[in-house]
C-alpha cells in the first residue's frame, strides 16, 4: 500500500500553517491555527489506516476487504476533543474582547523581570544558596518566612502528643 502523495502534501501544509497561526499572539489566530492542525492530523490518521475498504462488519464481508475502524475512532474521537478546546479558546478570545477590546495576548510584567534577571545571572533575590559556594560556607536553604506575619508557632499548632 502507498499513501496518496496529495493527502501527504496537505497534511505537511496544513502542519505548517497551522504552527505558524499558532504562534501569532492574537487568540483568534491560535484558535484558527490549532484548527488547521487538528485537521492536518485527522486527515493524517486517515492516511494511516490504509486504503478504503468493505464495512467492518464480521461475517458480512471478506476480512481483507475490510477497512481498519480505529482510525476512523481516533479521528471521531480528535474531532470531538477538538471541539472542546474551540470551545474553551472562544471563550477565552471572547473574555479577552471583553476587557481590553482586542484579543492579543500581551506579556506578563513578572515574566519580563525574571528573564531580565535571568540574562544577568542575578541570583540575589531567590531563595537559592549554591552548593559549591567558593566563601567556604555551608549551602543550606534559609528558614521558610510563615505566610502572615501573625501565624502561631509550631508547638501551638500541634495538638497532644504533637501531632495537627
Amino acid at each position: 500500500m502507498t499513501p496518496n502523495l496529495t493527502l501527504c502534501l496537505l497534511v505537511g501544509v496544513l502542519f505548517a500553517i497551522g504552527v505558524y497561526l499558532l504562534l501569532a499572539r492574537s487568540v483568534s489566530r491560535s484558535l484558527l491555527g490549532l484548527l488547521v492542525l487538528g485537521n492536518g492530523a485527522n486527515i493524517l490518521f486517515m492516511i494511516a489506516g490504509g486504503p478504503a475498504g468493505r464495512a467492518p462488519i464480521v461475517g458480512a464481508n471478506d476480512p481483507a476487504e475490510m477497512s481498519d475502524p480505529l482510525p476512523q475512532a481516533m479521528v471521531l474521537t480528535a474531532i470531538v476533543i477538538s471541539l472542546g478546546t474551540v470551545a474553551f479558546m472562544l471563550a477565552l478570545a471572547n473574555r479577552s474582547w471583553q476587557l481590553d477590546r482586542n484579543d492579543d495576548v500581551s506579556d506578563d510584567p513578572e515574566d519580563r523581570r525574571i528573564s531580565t534577571k535571568a540574562a544577568g545571572d542575578d541570583m540575589s533575590g531567590s531563595d537559592y544558596v549554591d552548593e559549591d559556594d567558593e566563601s567556604g560556607e555551608s549551602a543550606t536553604l534559609p528558614a521558610p518566612r510563615p505566610a502572615t506575619g501573625d501565624a502561631p508557632d509550631a508547638a501551638r499548632r500541634r495538638g497532644p502528643g504533637g501531632h495537627r
